[in-house]
C-alpha cells in the first residue's frame, strides 16, 4: 500500500505550512561547516538516566575512536546523575567530562559540536529544539512528542537550522526492517491488507523506581525546569523518576512502544499518518498509583486520504500483566506474511489452489525467503547488553553528523510518528474516534479539535 502522490504532497506541503518553516538552502558558508576527517566531534550528554548510561553510551563509544567523536560534557539537573554520569562516562572513555547543571550551560560551553538527548519523553522534542537552536546536531530519543504543538516546534526548529537530528527510532537501521521495507516497496509483497503488533510484558516493575525515588530531594534537582510547558505542580519524586506511569509526563505504553512500531507502518508504506484511531483499555491489575494503562488495544486505519475505499488496519495490543505473544510484528498481504520477529516472508494465510479455484482465480502464495543473512543478528546480547539495532542507529548518525546527509530516522518520520501518538492519546483520553486535519495539522476528536 504505498502512498498516493497527491496524498505524499498534501500532507508535506501542509505540515510545512503548520510550522512555517522551509528546508535550509546549502551555500559556501554551509559546506565550509561540514567537519572534516581529522575534526574530532564534541559531544555533550543530556539527560544521564537509564537508557542513556545502558544504550547511547555504550552505542556511541563503540565507535567514537573510529570516527573520532569524544564525550566532553553531562547536563542533568539533577546533581546525583550529574555527577554519577559524569563519572561513569570518564571511567568508560578515559577522558576528563565536564558535569554542568542545565543545558543552558552546556550550551554556552564552546567546546560542543552535537549531543545525545535521553530524557523524559514529554521533553525529547523541547530540548530538540534547544539543541539545534544552539546549533548543535543531535540523537534524540522516541518518542519525538505527545503533543502536537511539541511536534511542530521540533520540526520547524529543524527545517529552519538544518541540523543533522537522528531519532531514536533504531529498527530503520536494522538490516531486517530495510530489506522489509525495499520488499513491500517494490511491490513484490502485495498490498498490505493488515497488521498486528504485539508489545506484551508481565513486569509490575517495568518503569518504576522504587529505589531511586527516595533519593530524589526538591533541592537536589531543578523542578521547573524539569516541568518545562508542562502545568505547574508540587514537586513529585514519582512522576520525575517514574514519569512513564503519569500523564502529562508519558502516555505510557504508547510513548515507550507503540511509536516503534508504528514507525515502521509509515516507512514501509510511505503513509504519512493514520486516517483514524480508537482505543481501549485500562489499568486491571498493576493499582500503583499510576495513571497510564497497564493494557490498551488500538486499531489503526490507513490508507489513501482520497480514497477510502483502499486501505488496511494495524491492530496493536499491549499489556504488563501477561507476557504471551511477546513483542510480534505481522504484515500480511493476499499471498502470505512478513513476521519481523522472526524476519521471515512465508506463504501463511495466502491464497491456496482450493479456494482460489472456486472462483476461477490463480492461487497467491508467496515463495518463503528470508529478511536477514544467516550471519546478521538483530537480537541484544544477552551476556554484553549490546544491543546492534540502537549501536546501527547511533552510528548512521554519526556518520550524517560528518557527512551531513540525511539520517536513517530524520525529524520527518519522528513528526509521522508523532501524529500517530498523539491520535492515540486523544482515543484514549476522549473514548472517541480520532481522526486528522492535513491542512490544519491538527487531531480531530468527536469532531473538535483536540491538539
Amino acid at each position: 500500500m504505498a502512498l498516493n502522490e497527491s496524498n505524499r504532497r498534501q500532507f508535506l506541503k501542509a505540515s510545512s505550512a503548520a510550522v512555517a518553516a522551509t528546508a535550509v538552502s546549502w551555500n559556501a558558508s554551509s559546506y565550509a561547516a561540514i567537519l572534516g576527517a581529522n575534526d574530532r566531534v564534541r559531544v555533550g550528554v543530556v539527560g544521564c538516566g537509564d537508557r542513556m548510561k545502558s544504550a547511547l553510551i555504550p552505542a556511541f563509544l563503540e565507535c567514537a575512536k573510529e570516527l573520532n567523536f569524544e564525550f566532553v560534557a553531562v547536563s542533568d539537573i539533577w546533581n546525583r546523575r550529574r555527577e554519577e554520569g559524569a563519572a561513569y562516562i570518564q571511567k568508560l572513555s578515559g577522558s576528563p567530562i565536564a558535569a554542568v547543571r542545565n543545558n543552558e550551560e552546556l550550551y554556552a560551553r564552546k567546546d560542543v559540536d552535537a549531543v545525545l538527548v535521553a530524557t523524559a519523553d514529554f521533553q525529547h522534542a523541547l530540548h530538540g529544539v534547544e539543541a539545534v537552536n544552539a546549533g548543535r546536531d543531535a540523537y534524540v530519543e522516541k518518542p519525538t512528542a505527545h503533543t502536537m504543538d511539541d511536534a511542530r516546534k521540533f520540526l520547524a526548529a529543524v527545517k529552519k537550522t538544518g541540523k543533522i537530528v537522528q531519532v531514536g527510532t533504531q529498527r530503520r537501521s536494522t538490516p531486517s526492517y530495510q530489506k522489509a521495507a525495499e520488499y513491500i516497496k517494490s511491490g513484490a509483497f502485495g498490498d498490505i491488507v493488515m497488521v498486528e503488533m504485539t508489545w506484551n510484558v508481565n513486569q509490575p516493575g517495568r518503569w518504576r523506581r522504587p529505589d531511586q525515588v527516595p533519593l530524589l530531594k526538591e533541592q537536589d534537582t531543578d523542578w521547573k525546569r524539569y516541568l518545562l510547558n508542562r502545568p505547574f505542580e508540587p514537586f513529585d519524586a514519582r512522576k520525575y523518576l517514574e514519569f512513564r506511569l503519569f500523564w502529562p509526563y508519558s502516555s505510557g505504553i504508547p510513548d515507550q512502544w507503540l511509536v516503534h512500531q508504528i514507525d515502521t507502518v509509515h516507512w514501509f508504506t510511505g503513509l504519512p499518518h493514520p486516517r483514524s484511531v480508537v482505543a481501549n483499555g485500562g489499568i486491571y491489575l498493576w493499582k500503583d498509583g499510576r495513571q497510564n494503562w497497564d493494557t490498551m488495544t488500538a486499531v489503526f486505519d490507513y490508507g489513501p486520504l482520497d480514497d477510502l475505499t483502499k486501505g488496511f488496519q494495524v491492530q496493536y495490543t499491549s499489556r504488563f500483566t501477561n507476557s504471551a505473544g511477546g513483542v510480534k510484528e505481522l504484515y500480511y498481504s493476499n499471498g502470505g506474511m512478513i513476521d519481523m520477529d522472526k524476519q521471515t516472508v512465508t506463504p501463511t494465510g495466502g491464497l491456496n489452489a482450493h479456494f482460489a479455484a472456486e472462483i476461477g482465480m490463480k492461487p497467491n502464495l508467496l515463495p518463503n525467503s528470508s529478511l536477514v543473512e544467516s550471519s546478521e543478528s538483530v537480537s541484544t546480547d544477552a551476556n554484553t547488553g549490546r544491543d546492534p539495532q540502537t549501536s546501527a542507529n547511533m552510528r548512521n548518525w554519526m556518520e550524517c553528523v560528518r557527512s551531513r546527509k540525511t539520517p536513517n530516522a530524520p525529524i520527518e518520520a519522528g513528526y509521522s510518528h508523532s501524529v500517530a501518538l498523539c491520535m492515540n492519546v486523544a482515543a484514549i483520553q476522549t473514548g472517541e474516534k480520532v481522526t486528522f486535519d492535513d491542512k490544519t495539522q491538527q487531531v480531530i476528536a468527536g469532531g473538535k479539535v483536540y491538539a
